[in-house]
């Protein structure tokens, strides 16, 4: 019976003080169609695709919202490598690297009219290699593709705290 009531009144005090998920004040931001630009970087053509991809996944998997073409878009989201470095994290007994950490730093530019938003987010990626090997291509790309979703996470997290306060401001 304590139990319940507890449960009833936490309840009821976390609905009424008008929580609401910072999720719905990134559409204010944004908009529905977005246009994503990913530069191209000359030394890692491959990892560009990559982060597009991730990108369209998680504008439409976490904000609802479509990537679409630049005429039909109401804002603009373009991103670029700004440095990719791979940093041994444990050695073992022989002194081969056995983990390593992904360090990505993505450069966000966002725009939506006259708003205007840049900003450089760094997803990190920890990840396991067999002793005396080097890191294949396809870790490497699995490490790149998940510190860019990470990048990205946090700046669409960061677009919604600006969401957050262009609601509260008005």
């Amino acid at each position: 019976m304590k139990k319940s009531l507890f449960t009833f009144v936490v309840l009821l005090s976390i609905t009424a003080c008008g929580y609401k998920p910072s999720s719905q004040f990134v559409p204010q931001v944004i908009g529905d169609k977005v246009y994503t630009v990913v530069d191209v970087s000359l030394s890692d053509p491959e990892n560009s695709v990559l982060t597009k991809d991730a990108l369209n996944k998680a504008l439409y998997s976490r904000l609802k919202t479509l990537a679409s073409s630049k005429q039909e878009a109401q804002s603009t989201l373009k991103v670029s490598y700004h440095a990719i470095q791979f940093i041994p994290l444990q050695y073992d007994r022989n002194g081969f690297v056995v983990y390593y950490q992904a360090n990505i730093r993505l450069k966000f530019e966002f725009q939506n009219g006259e708003k205007r938003c840049e900003r450089i987010m760094t997803g990190r990626y920890e990840f396991p290699i067999r002793p005396s090997a080097v890191i294949s291509n396809a870790l490497r790309f699995q490490a790149i593709e998940k510190g860019s979703i990470q990048a990205l996470n946090r700046f669409i997290s960061h677009l919604s705290s600006k969401g957050l306060l262009k609601y509260e401001s008005q």
